[in-house]
């Protein structure tokens, strides 16, 4: 692809790495449910319980790899877990066998999966400092192609074993693991290297709460992507149930995550322009995310039919790709050093929203189907472009008064 060719060698390998990692996640989390149910024997209750003990170990693992990015160091922790995340995953096997066992080990490989994502985007924030924002939108993209090639492979891997996609999972977490500690060996010998721009910059001397005072970094942000997060559960638990409610062919349900994966990829020059039009600034792409994702559950109030869904899905998928690379953009650009901790500080917050989402539009489709959980989504759209909105205005006063402040004494003279 001729867009990679403005990035170094090293980038297009990075991608390949990512490209598997997220390939093999994507093996195993659309088959937990079902294997709970089918192999396990277990009630739909208990399956949830397992998705709910993962998310919440997703949640600590953020917070926590935030925290001790500066503390453990960018190797240690990347490295160390990847590894312990390959080792959860290959403990699955036997840790079934016991049903206490298996849900501890699951909550595992969601705090050790979530543990290295701060870590990788503040690395990636400073190593490459110039095209941080450009490469988050590549790295996203060839993630989520990972994830549809993942998905795909998952049902046939299924038939012939639920563990073999859990152990392939593990392998890639692996491969991932050992990609990344012969890549920054090899940065850490290169004293010359624009890798070394982390070890450059001033140490951290603030402590985590002070570092959590500063809340027009991360605060307002994370909550717009917390009930962002809330309303996008409207797909699994309101869309999915709606299509079989209505007798609809189970594989229409599989084709809008289909179209979201192929609009991802073929409708990047469309999302280019809407950056360059509507959206230049970081701050403005999320608002302009929460835009699009209300625009697709109004489609979804006003024009319940599969034609409807496809639209909002469209309408969806475009918010999701204006929002997912801006959010770290953001924080890389704006917390210098401090990135890691505001990385993991926010994507907890956040991923909230996906522990809660479900059980209450969950709640709102056995009560009153579709209509009430596209409502809930739209109210949670409209929250969202309220706290962007917030965020965009603090920072932009906070920067202008920095300008002010700056200028007011030059060489001890008052301007």
């Amino acid at each position: 692809m001729r867009f990679l060719d403005a990035y170094p060698k090293e980038v297009k390998v990075f991608l390949i790495a990512s490209l598997i990692n997220a390939t093999g996640s994507a093996l195993m989390w659309p088959l937990v449910t079902m294997y709970v149910f089918d192999e396990l024997g277990r009630s739909m209750q208990d399956a949830g319980l397992v998705i709910l003990i993962q998310s919440l170990g997703g949640i600590v693992g953020q917070l926590l790899g935030g925290s001790l990015y500066h503390k453990v160091g960018v190797n240690r922790l990347i490295v160390g877990a990847l590894a312990m995340n390959a080792l959860a995953l290959f403990a699955l096997p036997a840790a079934s066998h016991s049903w206490m066992l298996f849900m501890v080990t699951m909550g595992l490989v969601g705090l050790f999966n979530s543990l290295s994502l701060p870590a990788i985007q503040a690395f990636i924030g400073f190593r490459f400092a110039k095209q941080r924002g450009e490469l988050f939108n590549v790295i996203y993209v060839a993630n989520n192609i990972g994830v549809a090639l993942g998905t795909a492979l998952s049902g046939f891997l299924a038939d012939l074993s639920y563990m073999l996609s859990f152990v392939l999972n593990g392998v890639t977490s692996a491969v991932f693991a050992v990609f990344f500690f012969l890549y920054l060996k090899k940065v850490g010998e290169s004293p010359q290297d624009e890798a070394n721009t982390y070890k450059k910059m001033p140490p951290r001397h603030a402590s985590n709460w002070k570092l959590m005072g500063n809340t027009r970094i991360y605060l307002y942000m994370a909550i717009g992507s917390m009930f962002l997060l809330i309303g996008n559960s409207i797909w699994n638990t309101g869309v999915s149930p709606f299509i079989i409610s209505e007798g609809w062919a189970k594989k229409s349900y599989g084709f809008l995550w289909t179209l979201n994966g192929i609009l991802i990829f073929v409708a990047q020059p469309l999302v280019s322009l809407i950056k360059r039009w509507f959206a230049r600034t970081s701050t403005a792409q999320m608002t302009a995310s929460a835009v699009f994702y209300l625009s697709g559950y109004a489609v979804i109030l006003l024009l319940p039919s599969y034609p409807g869904l496809l639209l909002a899905m469209v309408l969806a998928t475009l918010g999701e790709m204006l929002i997912s690379p801006a959010m770290p953009s953001f924080i890389s650009d704006h917390a210098e050093r401090s990135a890691p901790f505001y990385l993991g500080l926010s994507g907890g917050i956040g991923a909230v929203g996906r522990v809660i989402g479900p059980y209450f539009m969950g709640s709102l489709f056995d009560s009153g189907g579709l209509a009430p959980t596209a409502w809930l989504a739209s109210g949670m759209a409209l929250l969202s472009i309220g706290f962007f909105w917030i965020h965009a205005y603090i920072n932009r006063q906070g920067l202008l008064k920095e300008r002010s402040a700056a200028m007011i004494r030059v060489d001890g003279k008052v301007v």
